[in-house]
């Protein structure tokens, strides 16, 4: 039976790759066109969480083999590199926010920002249990950290909706701006997270 909830949850891992990485194409291929800083952020998040997606697929992987081994050199450099990228992407938002408000920048739509968010709500939502109900089947601490650290996508995910719902009802422009801030806020703990990972603190999660 655990060798049935092992591959379950590498399929989980799988997903989570390619969906952050179509979802990432996506949002900045959107976010560019209709000049929408939050959703531009949004998708680059989805890239930067392919790469900590890559580390965690290893991870999967090893404790598929040994569920009581330790992290290994793979996991902790993508793990830094994650962490990096987090926060390269931070300083990028709270730029881009800064230039909003300078030269009075506001999106064309924000209408694709409401369609990715909800899509991604309810990935995310089913990524979040299903990672949960199968770490705890294993009881295997790492999956399920891993599932409790989906919750930091999920609430960005909120940010996104929250900000392009009431851009499209109100055209105030300073709320791409304001939720921008707020991935930036999130980007930042998430990249705090990777490097404390990386240097063993396992299970916990800034959520």
């Amino acid at each position: 039976m655990e060798s049935k909830y092992y591959t379950r949850v590498l399929w989980l891992a799988i997903f989570t790759v390619v969906y952050n990485l179509i979802e990432g194409i996506v949002s900045v291929l959107l976010g560019i066109h209709d000049e929408t800083l939050t959703l531009l952020g949004f998708g680059v998040d989805s890239f930067v969480v392919v790469i900590s997606g890559i580390g965690i697929l290893q991870m999967v992987i090893r404790i598929r083999s040994n569920p009581v081994s330790s992290r290994g050199s793979f996991e902790k450099t993508a793990l830094r590199i994650t962490g990096i990228g987090f926060y390269f992407l931070t300083l990028g938002l709270i730029a881009g926010a800064l230039l909003n408000v300078l030269q009075g920048r506001k999106p064309e739509t924000t209408v694709w920002g409401v369609v990715v968010s909800v899509v991604s709500l309810i990935v995310m939502f089913w990524l979040y249990s299903s990672k949960i109900k199968y770490g705890k089947k294993l009881n295997a601490e790492p999956v399920i950290a891993d599932g409790r650290c989906t919750l930091v996508c999920i609430y960005m995910s909120i940010v996104l909706l929250v900000s392009s719902v009431i851009y499209e009802l109100t055209g105030f422009g300073w709320v791409d701006t304001i939720g921008a801030l707020g991935l930036a806020w999130f980007s930042f703990t998430e990249g705090r997270e990777a490097f404390e990972k990386a240097g063993g603190k396992e299970c916990e999660c800034n959520c």
